[in-house]
């Protein structure tokens, strides 16, 4: 990993107000083991990256800090619109076949 997961896992945990107890019963991890992370002195694999991406709701990229020098990405504000928006779109179009 990056020298910044472990600062970013424990950010976004803070940030969303869940204590450290909490993340580790909801990823089923032990405390400890999530405090490793935290804290740098463990790194976790690849199926852990992967449920924090899930549980955090961020991507895999957010976790380890990569930046996106993709200039043609589209903020996650958008992209959430547009998917409900082609979510709404499918509802009406399955309404219309029936």
């Amino acid at each position: 990993m990056n020298c910044k997961f472990p600062e970013i896992i424990s950010s976004l945990r803070k940030s969303k107000g869940i204590s450290q107890k909490q993340a580790a019963i909801d990823l089923g991890v032990s405390q400890a083991l999530l405090s490793h992370y935290e804290k740098g002195i463990r790194e976790c694999g690849l199926d852990f990256l992967i449920k924090l991406s899930s549980y955090y709701s961020v991507t895999c990229d957010e976790l380890l800090g990569v930046q996106n020098t993709n200039k043609t990405a589209l903020p996650k504000e958008v992209l959430s619109g547009l998917k409900k928006l082609v979510r709404d779109a499918e509802k009406i179009l399955n309404y219309d076949e029936n």
